[in-house]
């Protein structure tokens, strides 16, 4: 046992306590079937005892003396692990969730730190030079660092100080394999050592999380890309306007009040933005942006793929309504399955409310970071989800010797140098530079290396070629409030303080719902979002030019939409748009979700009020359940109006009568609709994309023109390969595809329903025609993955989620990853459902985001709330709880969830007391 530790009288010093035994007995089986793996060698020839597994596992009963505790801190941990801390000032509070988190998930944090630090290579080696290159350009860690030393306020570093200190108690005397399993397996290739954990590490955290939300840069990439295969009125088809007509906004009304210049849910709409479109910049642009997509798929996506087709959901229902008489608020956001999940569940409670002792609060913590990201205290509950506002552009900057041209003038780039660590290999330097717009985000291209000619650094170069570069211009680079946010949203009382702290969550830009025990509901939409001299943000800016780029001052907070106790009773937030633009003056974004998930949570609030029910807890749980399919619900009867003449083909065909388009896990239906409208997707579409957006390795033959590459006999036929990651393929599936397929329904002679001959199919020349043939392609892809009999098909089969160990589990040798990993888990829901189990169209059918936890806040009667994580409490892999909640979250079952002492004591089954 490490020196900083001490077991009082009669515990053992385990993650044993009073767990259920079933749980224990099979997490030793688990650590034996592991210790046989090791034993085996995994590729290395080690050899691993059961002691070396079982040697991180956390001391959760007992007690432990804590350096810098000023009293005793009690940590309540229930049958899942989840820990709820009681403390009698705030640096105990957050001193005591540094070392617990650090207890249980520190190989999560010391990656993460890394990764936003852009030093994964000290870790994991040579092969992530080009990832922490590119993480080094956007310097998220230094803009960390001008948050922490300048503008967060003193009593935010005090709690980030104490959080830090709380980790590095944990790390005092422990070697790496005490810390985790990993570091022992990454010891046999590595001597890396952890380090101390600071403040900014914690900081930094905020900037990945900022980064996976940013909003629609992957679609100003893409469009850019179209233009190289498709016209200006076909891009503009791919990205049709948000269907206001169809689909409600969050804010229903208002606009910015006349008389006092900021906004009003009351007031008169005011003018729209109306239309600011521009075209792409200049030639030359593509190559730089297909290098730049090339990158962007290597970055880790802590959070997510990037796309339109992600989001989360969360609503609120008021009292009037609801069956307790308070508010229901639930939430549930959607990002890249985990494991460990990204969240950690947690309770911070003072003993008692005081000048000194600020906090009693519970729910959705990030490991690495103090204070509750979502949830309650005992005043207020909130929500997020991604508000999707376009707070990034890309500009093309006209490169001349060692600067840039600006407004006639070559501006010198401000530049700096930055030396990488290699675990087992030599350092690498790299040089970053930056414009008046933001850092060259191009340089990191090994591509334009290739093409540059006399570049001013050695290791990366512009395309001097056609003598442009790319520069990322992004709020999140500027030093913000976000880290004070935190601490002020988990003190807040009443609608007042909660608006107060949502105007400091500058990024990421977040919906925010809001309920209290006064029965007042309310939604805010915070964020620092940008205002443009010229442009929508859609396509690249020219950035030698002044009359483009941001305006000094963002959309000021108070002009920012609201609402408060709207009279429908109900805020519904699931990405679709703000706020009707064509009544509003400022820009938020052009690249809303299209509401197919919003505009059903609504029906389904809907349809309960004007039955003349009331809303329960159950009924917000089943609602996050709701799978049905709005896309099927458009194209099944006309799938049913085609003449099929092939006997196999209408066999599958007639899985869909009477289908209710619900995607249960166990349906052939649904696994048959998901194959057509993937095929129709392909052949409507896809196939017309340019390469940069199509699945990796999916070769076409398409027509010569321009094009490079190993021709057909009779010379006007090319075969081209896709080049993007299957997981950011287009098309997608999302709900944007949903829109564009609804609004060419009426039009079946479109030239996009024609598709050519390929193989022994027959070209299509209306949507009928395509129809068929998508239902023809998707009778023998499924033939061939799920067997011939359709009886034995389901939906789940197909659409599998996978947990992944977010480093070992996808890079170490295979029997390191089998014994790291766990599933599948055959699911149901879909793409752009409510139950939003997605998965992308282009590149197949497994899952690869969810719904990554789901709650349902009873507000005011607290103890009666109920909550779910993906993973489970632990890091560690063989402990009991690294994955004992997914069972149930795949079921959509929810775990009573405690938060007032009597209820927190009746369900603790571990205790640990940690001391000065």
């Amino acid at each position: 046992m490490p020196a900083n530790t001490t077991a009082s009288s009669g515990t053992t010093g385990s993650a044993g306590g009073k767990t259920g035994r079933k749980k224990g007995r099979r997490a030793r089986l688990i650590v034996i079937v592991l210790v046989l793996a090791l034993v085996a060698g995994i590729g290395y020839g080690a050899f691993w005892s059961v002691s070396t597994v079982r040697a991180s596992y956390p001391q959760t009963t007992g007690s432990i003396k804590l350096d810098g505790l000023d009293g005793n801190v009690d940590v309540k941990r229930d049958s899942y692990g989840i820990p709820q801390l009681y403390a009698d000032s705030d640096a105990d509070l957050f001193r005591a969730q540094g070392f617990v988190q650090a207890q249980d998930r520190f190989w999560e944090m010391d990656v993460r730190r890394h990764m936003t630090a852009g030093r994964l290579s000290e870790m994991f080696g040579s092969g992530q030079v080009d990832t922490d290159s590119f993480l080094r350009t956007l310097g998220w860690r230094k803009v960390a660092q001008e948050e922490y030393d300048n503008v967060l306020s003193a009593d935010t570093k005090k709690n980030l100080q104490a959080y830090a200190d709380g980790v590095n108690a944990y790390l005092k005397g422990r070697d790496g394999k005490d810390i985790s399993v990993e570091y022992a397996a990454l010891g046999l290739t590595n001597d890396y050592k952890p380090s101390e954990w600071t403040p900014v590490d914690s900081v930094a955290w905020l900037k990945a999380m900022a980064w996976d939300l940013r909003g629609n840069m992957q679609d100003e990439i893409d469009r850019s890309l179209m233009t190289s295969r498709l016209d200006a009125k076909q891009i503009e088809d791919l990205y049709p306007q948000y269907p206001y007509d169809k689909h409600d906004p969050i804010v229903s009304g208002g606009g910015i009040s006349s008389v006092t210049g900021k906004f009003d849910p009351d007031a008169a709409p005011s003018t729209g933005i109306g239309s600011n479109t521009m075209a792409s910049a200049t030639e030359g642009l593509n190559t730089q942006l297909s290098s730049l997509s090339d990158t962007l798929d290597q970055i880790p996506a802590l959070l997510g793929p990037n796309g339109n087709g992600i989001g989360s959901n969360s609503w609120v229902v008021s009292g009037d309504y609801t069956t307790t008489g308070k508010p229901l608020l639930a939430n549930d956001p959607h990002l890249a399955p985990q494991l460990p999940s990204l969240w950690y569940q947690m309770g911070l409670h003072c003993r008692e409310i005081t000048a000194t002792c600020q906090y009693d609060t519970a729910g959705y913590t990030f490991a690495g970071m103090p204070g509750v990201i979502i949830g309650h205290n005992q005043d207020i509950a909130w929500g997020f989800t991604n508000l999707g506002a376009d707070v990034s552009d890309l500009f093309l900057e006209k490169v001349s010797g060692d600067g840039y041209l600006y407004d006639g003038k070559v501006k010198p780039f401000t530049v700096r140098d930055e030396i990488i660590k290699v675990a087992g290999g030599k350092s690498r330097k790299i040089t970053v530079r930056e414009t008046n717009n933001g850092p060259l985000v191009s340089d990191r291209s090994g591509e334009l290396e290739k093409v540059g000619q006399k570049a001013p650094v050695g290791n990366s170069a512009p395309d001097r070629a056609e003598g442009y570069a790319v520069a990322l211009k992004w709020t999140a680079l500027e030093p913000g409030h976000s880290m004070d946010a935190v601490f002020e949203l988990n003190r807040a009382k009443d609608f007042k303080s909660f608006q107060a702290a949502a105007e400091h969550f500058e990024v990421p830009s977040q919906n925010l719902i809001y309920a209290d025990t006064k029965g007042h509901i309310g939604y805010q939409a915070p964020g620092k979002i940008p205002v443009r001299l010229q442009g929508d943000g859609t396509m690249p800016s020219p950035g030698w030019s002044s009359e483009y780029g941001w305006k000094k001052d963002p959309v000021p907070f108070d002009e920012l939409p609201y609402e408060y106790d709207p009279k429908r009773g109900y805020i519904v937030t699931a990405n679709q748009a703000v706020i009707d633009e064509k009544k509003y003056p400022h820009l938020l974004t052009k690249d809303w979700g299209y509401g197919a998930r919003s505009q059903r949570i609504s029906d389904l609030i809907q349809s309960k009020i004007k039955g003349g029910g009331k809303i329960s807890t159950e009924d917000m749980q089943k609602m996050q359940m709701d799978n049905t399919s709005a896309i099927a619900a458009l194209l099944v009867p006309e799938l049913m109006k085609i003449n099929i003449s092939d006997k196999s083909v209408r066999e599958a065909q007639k899985l869909l009568e009477g289908w209710d388009y619900t995607q249960e896990s166990d349906s052939a239906a649904a696994a048959y609709f998901n194959a057509v409208w993937r095929n129709i997707l392909k052949l409507a579409f896809g196939n017309k994309l340019p390469k940069e957006l199509r699945v990796e390795g999916e070769c076409l033959n398409v027509p010569r023109a321009d094009l490079s590459g190993p021709v057909d006999e009779q010379g006007k036929l090319v075969r081209e390969c896709g080049r993007r990651d299957a997981d950011s393929a287009q098309p997608d599936g999302g709900d944007r595809w949903y829109q564009v397929v609804a609004d060419l329904m009426d039009d079946p002679n479109s030239d996009w329903w024609k598709s050519p001959r390929s193989g022994r199919d027959t070209a299509t020349e209306n949507r009928d025609q395509l129809f068929a043939r998508a239902m023809e392609d998707a009778r023998w892809e499924l033939t061939a993955k799920l067997g011939k009999d359709i009886t034995t098909w389901s939906w789940g089969r197909l659409h599998q989620l996978t947990l992944k160990n977010q480093t070992l589990g996808t890079e170490g040798p295979g029997l390191l990853q089998r014994a790291l990993n766990r599933g599948p888990w055959n699911l149901g829901g879909g793409e752009a459902a409510v139950n939003a189990s997605g998965w992308n169209a282009a590149g197949g059918y497994d899952v690869v985001w969810v719904p990554s936890m789901r709650m349902v806040v009873n507000v005011g009667d607290w103890d009666k709330s109920r909550w779910i994580n993906l993973t489970g409490a632990s890091g560690h892999a063989f402990s009991a709880h690294y994955t004992d909640q997914t069972d149930k979250w795949v079921n959509g079952e929810l775990l009573d969830w405690s938060f007032g002492t009597n209820a927190v004591a009746k369900s603790t089954t571990d205790a640990l007391t940690l001391k000065p």
